[in-house]
């Protein structure tokens, strides 16, 4: 290696290694059996030196080893070290990896599912854990020296990120904090903000990976290069696009199938005859294709991304039905053993319930599922056998991307689209390069392959731009809550805690964007002059002309949304009065035509103005749930009737209909069409109404107006007419950038007053001081906390038993991955039934009073609706009945149930220690936990 080495950089190294003698450093490097890069040497060295570091680098580089060096320090000076990781998976791997190196009776694990010896010198948790240590004054944090911030640039995350800033800004000064974050674009910005609330901060950036990584695009047979070969360039160098691919696409998308070119011309039979022979030689891979061709070319082991857990599923099958082996009868003798050993205390009449024999079977062939529906057992069973070389083609979700230590040979991606939980979106240059930066393991690859496959319209310019950006920005998600809000009023007093909050990254980079937009605002206003010169008429005051137009546009306008409402009304009226059995014609949207009303989505003794995602009545009105005549169970929304809509006919719906079955479907479906024609009923028609502008006294009075102005007669009217909305428009711009700058001007202090004004008003502040009530808040945490509080302080629990709590403590953290299922969930009978009714209409009450205190949630502050569709599955499992009764009931993947299970305990332990001493509600949250926690709940160490 040395011999490769210029002279001036032999040099450099025997300088470092001088000033490396008798350093902690030196000592730490002998632990190690490979060398150290410069980038960590540097870091480690900040970190000797007293300072806080910011290390931003690429997936697998090997930024761990800093966070490493901390705990390394942390022992010498004979202090604490806490090592945070985003998730529960994360801080299991990385307990293993240390207790490996220092021993068990030195490392401790602390993640709400585990607790194991959380008084030593080195303690891995969530970040979550460390949180609430903060706020509770733990004595734990007693001798803490050093925290390491692993996956830091979490943050950015939309759900959990203010998380990570709350550690950041509570922790105290004495603390040295260690960043690991991947390559993002800003670390300088957020290094400075670490600068300014931490101290001394030195940021370390790296874009430096030590396994190169090679882009190439599969399509039929052919693995083509992205980036066209230069003699002598690297792969990290700035390269071409490969002609072959660019050429490829341009064929594909010249022609259409329809016998026209894309203008429009027709296509000689020569040009479509080579066409039809070009497609028959394109086509995207099969998967078993793509792990055989990566086989042959020895580009195993792989993971394959594709964006949809039964897309894994499906591949795995797909798979194991071609007869695909990868494995030899030794290693499919290790697998077997190993998998055994990992599953023995699963009961085995749960092991058919969970697909295990078919699991074990791709196991064996060396192929495996990973996605969040996979019991957590199976998962590490996965992550375990793919590091041992044991499977070589693994499936997977991009949840996989996200910090387990699972790296490849290859990455394969499937489709550049993925749904984001809202839309099919582009996968973000970030995205793209999480997902591969899993390609090239460090100390076994000499370089890292990542496979993106041809399809329909695929553009290689596209995907170079996606490969080419390495890195993005770190955005922050903080918001006040209300369980924040009395911690921190406890414990620094109102304006100490504003104070705080005013140092978060969030108002940071708020601050520093108002700089950008107030550069804008005088941009405009320079242009607005121009626009009003343009705009002056020499025969009268055209400003006050546009105005009188502007009022005739505004009124017109105003008389058209009234019609629409009042249309609205009369809709909604009309499908109040629907009842099951009605025959009705839809008027619009996706399902017009022919339906048969089962539910009209209006609760009888809905009390007035409430409004409920679980009695199906939202703000836009009644919602029916109707049978199409297409066999179509959907619940509809007033978008579909434009028009007020009324009965047909009738019908009665069997008591044996189930909406689940097709064949019950499919049967009552025939009977609703044959009542239809024997009846010869034909879809309604909307009668036409005389507009409300045609009357309308205001609108005559303005139009004369405008007729009797001098610059009506103007000929350069429609000109100037022009200049002045361009003047209107970049005012109304001007405006909003005005808007916003005063808008984002301590913004996080705002939000922190309304909330403080809210629980004033409900008696959890009196001014500097938090309640009792309070007290039991800041026990509270996750979305729903001021909802459990309200819940405890009510006493609408009281009467609950074991299971029908736990049901209903499950609407506090589940769900729904369908944001509108059009089947109303199933709910347990009795006590527990009402408690959930009365918890809604306790959410409906708190809701009201987030609106009148302007706490916004589209800005993800206040509380989101409770969700009820995992109480029947929480109550069926707190009751004693076996897995297989359980999921049936609920159709939900084993690795969900025990996720959300596991989210239920701690919610149930959260519960527990705010309620009362000797409450009913505290003996029975402490019940439920031990009734949930067995079975899959119990065996599946990571949550």
């Amino acid at each position: 290696m040395n011999d490769e080495m210029s002279p001036a950089e032999r040099y450099a190294a025997s300088r470092l290694r001088a000033a490396e003698q008798a350093t902690a450093l030196a000592g730490f490097r002998e632990l190690y059996d490979f060398g150290l890069d410069p980038f960590q040497i540097e870091a480690c060295q900040a970190l000797e030196a007293g300072k806080g570091v910011l290390v931003a680098a690429p997936t697998g580089s090997g930024k761990t080893i800093v966070g490493e060096f901390a705990v390394h320090l942390a022992l010498g000076e004979g202090r604490k070290c806490f090592y945070t990781t985003p998730i529960k998976a994360l801080s299991n791997q990385k307990f293993t990896d240390l207790v490996k190196r220092y021993g068990a009776e030195r490392v401790g694990l602390l993640t709400g599912d585990n607790s194991v010896n959380g008084d030593a010198p080195i303690v891995v948790m969530t970040t979550e854990v460390l949180r609430n240590m903060l706020y509770a004054g733990s004595q734990a944090l007693d001798g803490l020296g050093y925290v390491v911030m692993d996956e830091v640039h979490y943050l950015s995350d939309r759900f959990r990120g203010a998380v990570w800033e709350e550690v950041i800004i509570h922790l105290p000064q004495s603390v040295t904090l260690v960043s690991l974050s991947a390559t993002v674009s800003n670390a300088e910005e957020f290094g400075d903000w670490l600068d300014t609330v931490r101290g001394d901060t030195q940021v370390i950036v790296s874009e430096h990976r030590p396994v190169p990584l090679w882009q190439h695009v599969l399509a039929s047979r052919r693995m083509y290069d992205l980036f066209e070969e230069k003699r002598g360039a690297g792969p990290g160098a700035q390269r071409a696009v490969n002609p072959d691919l660019v050429r490829l696409a341009r064929m594909e998308n010249q022609r259409s199938f329809n016998g026209r070119d894309r203008r429009g011309g027709k296509v000689r039979e020569a040009d479509r005859e080579r066409d039809r022979r070009q497609q028959r030689r394109i086509w995207t891979p099969s998967r078993v294709e793509v792990i055989e061709r990566l086989d042959a070319e020895g580009l195993l082991p792989a993971i394959t991304f594709i964006f949809s857990r039964a897309g894994c599923e499906s591949a795995v099958q797909q798979c194991l039905y071609a007869g695909l082996r990868l494995n030899n009868e030794e290693n499919r003798a290790k697998v077997r053993a190993i998998v055994e050993e990992r599953t023995k205390s699963i009961p085995d009449e749960d092991l058919n319930v969970l697909g295990y024999f078919e699991w074990l079977e791709g196991l064996e062939r060396g192929i495996a599922a990973h996605h969040a529906g996979m019991l957590p057992t199976f998962k590490e069973v996965v992550e375990e056998l793919f590091v041992k070389g044991l499977v070589k083609a693994v499936f997977a979700t991009e949840t996989l991307a996200l910090g387990i230590n699972m790296p490849a040979r290859s990455v394969v991606l499937e489709k550049l689209v993925k749904w984001n939980g809202e839309t099919h979106a582009d996968v973000t240059p970030g995205e793209y390069t999480q997902l591969t930066g899993r390609a090239g393991r460090r100390g076994i690859d000499v370089e890292g392959h990542a496979v993106v496959l041809w399809q329909r319209g695929f553009d290689p310019v596209h995907l170079a731009g996606l490969a080419g950006t390495r890195t993005y920005p770190l955005r922050s998600s903080f918001k006040p809550s209300y369980n924040m809000a009395v911690n921190l009023v406890g414990q620094f007093g109102r304006h100490r805690s504003r104070e705080l909050l005013e140092t978060s990254f969030a108002q940071f980079q708020a601050d520093r964007s108002v700089v950008g937009i107030s550069r804008q605002v005088q941009r405009n206003e320079e242009g607005l002059d121009g626009y009003r010169a343009s705009m002056t008429c020499h025969l009268g005051d055209f400003d006050e002309y546009m105005s009188l137009r502007r009022q005739l546009k505004d009124r017109e306008a105003d008389l058209s949304r009234q019609g629409a409402n009042q249309r609205r009304a009369a809709a909604a009226e009309a499908l109040e009065k629907l009842r099951p059995g009605d025959i009705i014609h839809v008027p619009a949207g996706k399902f017009a035509g022919l339906a048969l009303v089962l539910d009209p989505g209006v609760p009888a003794g809905r009390s007035p103005g409430h409004h409920s995602r679980h009695d199906q009545f939202h703000h836009d009105g009644p919602r029916p749930l109707v049978l199409t005549a297409e066999r179509q169970v959907k619940r509809l929304a007033q978008i579909d009737f434009p028009v007020p809509v009324e009965a047909l006919d009738r019908m009665r719906i069997p008591k044996s209909f189930n909406p689940r079955s097709p064949q019950s479907r499919r049967d009552l479906a025939s009977a609703m069409r044959s009542k239809a024609g024997t009846a010869g009923i034909a879809p309604q028609r909307q009668r036409r109404q005389r507009s409300a502008a045609a009357d309308d006294t205001e609108i005559a009075r303005l139009r004369t107006e405008i007729r009797s102005h001098p610059c009506h007669g103007c000929d350069e009217r429609e000109d100037h007419a022009r200049w002045a909305e361009r003047y209107q428009r970049l005012q109304r711009d001007t405006k909003q950038l005005e808007r916003r700058i005063e808008g984002r001007t301590n913004t996080i202090a705002r939000t922190f007053d309304r909330i403080c004004a809210l629980l004033t008003d409900l008696g959890y502040l009196e001014a500097d001081k938090v309640t009792a009530d309070g007290r039991r808040l800041a026990r509270l945490y996750g979305e729903l906390d001021l909802l459990a509080s309200e819940c405890l302080r009510d006493g609408v629990w009281d009467d609950l038993g074991p299971a029908d709590l736990a049901a209903c403590a499950s609407a506090l953290v589940y769900e729904s991955r369908s944001a509108d299922d059009a089947m109303p969930p199933r709910l347990p009978s009795g006590g527990a039934q009402q408690a959930l009714g009365e918890m809604v209409r306790i959410w409906g009450r708190l809701d009201a009073l987030e609106e009148e205190h302007r706490i916004n949630q589209a800005e993800g502050v206040g509380q989101r609706e409770p969700d009820l569709g995992f109480a029947w599955a929480a109550h069926r499992w707190a009751s004693g009945h076996g897995l297989d009764a359980v999921l049936r009931d609920v159709d939900m993947p084993a690795g969900d149930f025990v996720r959300w299970t596991k989210q239920l305990i701690d919610v149930l332990g959260q519960i527990a220690g705010a309620a009362p001493e000797g409450s009913p509600v505290r003996r029975n949250a402490r019940k439920a936990v031990d009734a949930l926690l067995r079975g899959v709940v119990a065996y599946s160490s990571v949550g």
